[in-house]
């Protein structure tokens, strides 16, 4: 009796997936059949679940640029600077005190320095233009490397001689000089009040895509190079905030909180005296931003399935109704209500999941030509795809509800009599 049952089992699930099969196979004749009436048809699906993931694909895209650039930037790298409201001169940092910090914490420190910058015009026998200069050390190399195409990098005997001397962004070389290999070359500006001459020891050069360079704004009429911070700021000279980069793979939160505790004790201040600012921090923030405004856009988009599902329901609505006398044949012949029904939800759901289909191609064609022509490398998650093409065909099935019940429904005789 036991094998009876089980052999009895597996017949009903052997014929339960021939009838899968022969219904999807009357689906796609179905389709065939109304090739003009199913595109039009699937159009609001199409363009429901392309704009959805396009939407999602452009935030997801977004958000790996914003990674890419903090983490060419330095992921581990903070600001940190006085914030009391009684603030006074020894509340300042100077050169001596970012060195005994960087011998405190040692390794875990990966860089320390003022993060001095100055502005001014340099000039030169031919030209005259507006230069931002950035004050390292030579360590600096080592957190945020560049690649050197001509001369050297800045090296300690410069930073501890105070030696006016340059690395230069390669752009910059070449609009200030007419040559990209200036070194050698030298010009005079007044970065820290008086008028001198600056030698180009190396010329460099950062690369990024052209929507990076956007993202990470900045004038690009203005000459961009490095020097010794100590150039501009000697030692004494007091200045209101201090930068470092951690060392990889540290937790910046807890790490900073040690540092800040540190200065605190060191200045007799609070901890809360002083204020930090991490590229982790901005990140999390970005990507939130990026995520809820993603997440916002793609639900506004997503009401256009509706209208699709409900171009579905009219479709099959005039289906059951052309044929009405196939259904009214198929009951005389024994087909159940459940059979009927199974029918046009599967048609339904075939119409549906092959407009999300044609939504993701389109999509993920149009993403990708973007991409291509900003150069920037799309990200379209498998994961999307496969929920986006899931949904379309659930949408398909409960906006095919009402039409494949009505279509089960229906008297055989009163089928059969139909005109």
């Amino acid at each position: 009796m036991e094998l009876f049952r089980q052999a009895a089992s597996r017949g009903r699930q052997w014929l339960g997936g021939l009838m899968i099969v022969e219904n999807m196979e009357m689906a796609f004749l179905a389709v065939r059949a109304n090739k003009m009436r199913s595109v039009l048809t699937m159009l609001g699906i199409i363009i429901g679940i392309g704009s959805v993931i396009s939407i999602v694909s452009i935030g997801d895209t977004m958000r790996k640029l914003f990674s890419d650039i903090y983490k060419d930037v330095g992921i581990t790298q903070a600001y940190i600077s006085i914030m009391a409201d009684d603030v006074r001169a020894s509340d300042f940092f100077i050169l001596e005190e970012l060195k005994r910090m960087k011998e405190v914490f040692g390794d875990k420190i990966a860089y320390i320095d003022s993060g001095s910058s100055a502005s001014g015009e340099v000039q030169t026998k031919h030209r005259k233009m507006q230069f931002n200069f950035q004050g390292i050390n030579e360590k600096y190399q080592k957190v945020q490397p560049v690649t050197m195409v001509h001369g050297r990098y800045l090296n300690e005997n410069d930073i501890l001689a105070q030696r006016k001397n340059v690395v230069m962004e390669a752009g910059s070389a070449e609009k200030l000089f007419g040559t990209e290999n200036a070194v050698g070359s030298t010009f005079r500006t007044a970065v820290n009040g008086s008028m001198e001459e600056y030698t180009v020891v190396g010329v460099y050069k950062k690369e990024m895509n052209a929507f990076q360079a956007l993202l990470m704004g900045g004038n690009r009429d203005m000459g961009s190079a490095f020097i010794p911070e100590t150039v501009l700021v000697r030692p004494g000279d007091r200045f209101s905030y201090c930068r470092l980069f951690g060392a990889e793979g540290i937790d910046m939160e807890v790490f900073m909180s040690r540092v800040l505790a540190y200065i605190a004790r060191m200045k007799k201040r609070e901890p809360g005296d002083y204020f930090t600012q991490t590229a982790v921090g901005q990140m999390k923030d970005v990507d939130s931003m990026m995520g809820s405004l993603s997440a916002a856009v793609g639900g506004i988009a997503a009401i256009s399935l509706l209208v699709g599902g409900i171009g579905i329901m009219n479709i099959m609505l005039v289906s059951v109704t052309e044929r009405t006398r196939e259904i009214g044949i198929r009951k005389a012949l024994g087909a159940r209500t459940r059979d009927i029904l199974i029918q046009f939800l599967t048609e339904s759901a075939v119409l549906s999941a092959l407009g999300g289909l044609a939504g993701v191609v389109l999509a993920a064609g149009l993403v990708g030509l973007g991409g291509a022509v900003l150069g920037v490398g799309v990200v379209i998650r498998p994961a999307v795809v496969v929920l986006a093409v899931s949904f379309s065909a659930l949408v398909g099935i409960f906006f095919g509800l009402y039409p494949a019940s009505k279509a089960a429904g229906a008297e055989p005789i009163e089928a059969l009599r139909y005109e």
